[in-house]
């Protein structure tokens, strides 16, 4: 059985955040739990267990701001409704990376990105961040 590399997911984080704090608590405990409980054989999935299991990811948290790329990619995961979630004050790409360019500052934190599969959460709603770990893919 071939195995599949790990999700990466991306915590744009701010230290001095209580929301980017927690954030980065969770996604710690996931990424530990989801490690501990990965087996070589997947075919025993006891689902009925209280802890579902997660795929395991790669967790990597930076406090550096994305880049205009990484920013546009981030824009596009989260969808158009959801633009003003990562730069307040905007509802448009467009008008995003304007402001992105003004200042870096006006990026807000915390921000989640699922690079493997095109999801970004932009909000420390823990049950938005959890379904968002619950689509990873299962390995192949």
């Amino acid at each position: 059985m071939q195995r599949k590399t790990k999700d990466i997911i991306t915590v744009f984080h701010k230290a001095s955040s209580p929301a980017s704090l927690r954030v980065t608590t969770l996604l710690k405990q996931v990424s530990a739990n989801a490690t501990e409980a990965a087996t070589e054989d997947q075919a025993s999935d006891h689902t009925h267990q209280t802890h579902p299991k997660r795929p395991e990811f790669d967790l990597n948290i930076t406090e550096d701001a994305p880049t205009t790329d990484q920013l546009q990619t981030i824009l596009e995961y989260v969808g158009q409704n959801k633009i003003g979630t990562v730069i307040p004050g905007t509802n448009s790409n467009k008008d995003a990376l304007k402001k992105f360019k003004e200042s870096t500052d006006n990026f807000k934190r915390p921000v989640i990105v699922d690079w493997n599969n095109g999801h970004a959460v932009a909000s420390e709603n823990e049950s938005e961040i959890l379904k968002m770990l619950d689509n990873l893919k299962k390995g192949e």
